[in-house]
């Protein structure tokens, strides 16, 4: 079953049209927080990015959280960072299908992009974490990621540089630097990571005229065909606000007789059910952002699909079965 070559021509041109400017990568990032508060605004009908109560936004804590984000320090041995798995300049992912941390060791799942993580309510492909605080500090001690032995030891590691200690002391107060604050400090840096203006938001929230006619051609298949269904909002993985830790999932594949399911192996991870231990959440993933999609290949939860033509021929049959 073919996907028709004209409307797979006009998605794949909606999706390019979701990349934004990258406002931290650009040098904005590390000025923005002094007026954010808890409505921090992503651009032009993006809205407020959630800033919890008890992790107020502030310049210098940003500053912080984007030291610790970039060093490899961190790690058990000293080689892989954050940005390693989420680096900012190839999307805030990694490219690769899967990621290698400490020792070279593989991992199961696509690394997902950093950028506008802000929007999001739950983390991860599985929603494990509800929170950015929270996010920060499983790869930490995740065994075939960075692969500290615990947290009390990334507390210790982090306690041995001086210089931490100090800014620490200024950002959090005397005696601070402990697991919650580091989580904190990072989650406050991914905060900022926030792409805006793309040529889509220009057309949606206030020039009509911003898309040509192939253009608005293509968005109204990306409408007709069904991607909204799972790619709505302005983020396009899911309908804004939801609750704290309360993602926005969606069982994929939907058909899983599809030839293309077996090919890309998309069976083989049970998503959102090695959370709950719930049948009904086996194989159910929170819906990923499409925004810059078009730097974040290769694609799906596995990375198993390399090209955004092939993802979009995925998702025609392997979720609506229809051949469009």
């Amino acid at each position: 079953m073919k996907t028709n070559s004209l409307i797979l021509a006009a998605v794949l041109g909606t999706l390019a049209l979701s990349s934004g400017t990258l406002l931290a990568q650009r040098g904005m990032g590390r000025g923005m927080g002094g007026g954010m508060g808890g409505g921090m605004g992503g651009g032009m009908g993006m809205g407020g990015v959630q800033v919890p109560a008890d992790n107020p936004i502030t310049p210098e804590k940003v500053e912080l959280g984007k030291q610790l984000y970039f060093d490899g320090r961190l790690a058990k041995d000293g080689t892989i960072s954050c940005n390693s798995c989420h680096n900012l300049k190839a999307g805030g992912a990694d490219n690769k299908a899967v990621s290698t941390g400490v020792g070279g060791a593989q991992g199961t799942r696509n690394s997902p992009t950093v950028w506008n993580s802000a929007f999001h309510n739950a983390q991860f492909w599985d929603g494990r974490a509800p929170s950015l605080e929270e996010q920060a500090k499983g790869p930490l001690v995740n065994p075939i990621e960075m692969a500290m032995p615990n947290l009390d030891a990334v507390v210790a590691r982090v306690k041995a540089i001086p210089e931490y200690v100090s800014q620490f002391e200024k950002v959090f107060g005397k005696n601070s630097l402990n697991i919650d604050n580091i989580a904190k400090a990072i989650a406050t840096y991914e905060r900022t990571l926030i792409s805006t203006n793309s040529k889509f938001d220009n057309f949606r929230f206030a020039d009509k005229n911003a898309l040509n006619s192939e253009e608005r051609a293509g968005f109204q298949a990306f409408r007709q065909v069904g991607c909204m269904e799972c790619h709505m909002g302005p983020d396009f993985s899911g309908p804004p606000p939801l609750a704290r830790g309360a993602g926005f999932y969606q069982k994929f594949p939907r058909f899983p007789d599809s030839p293309l399911v077996a090919n890309y192996k998309l069976l083989e991870d049970g998503g959102r059910y090695s959370v709950t231990k719930q049948e009904n959440d086996r194989h159910v993933y929170r819906v990923p952002t499409l925004r810059n999609v078009k730097e974040t290949a290769p694609y799906f939860h596995n990375g198993s699909v390399a090209t955004l033509e092939k993802t979009v021929r995925v998702c025609s049959t392997s979720w609506f079965w229809c051949g469009c």
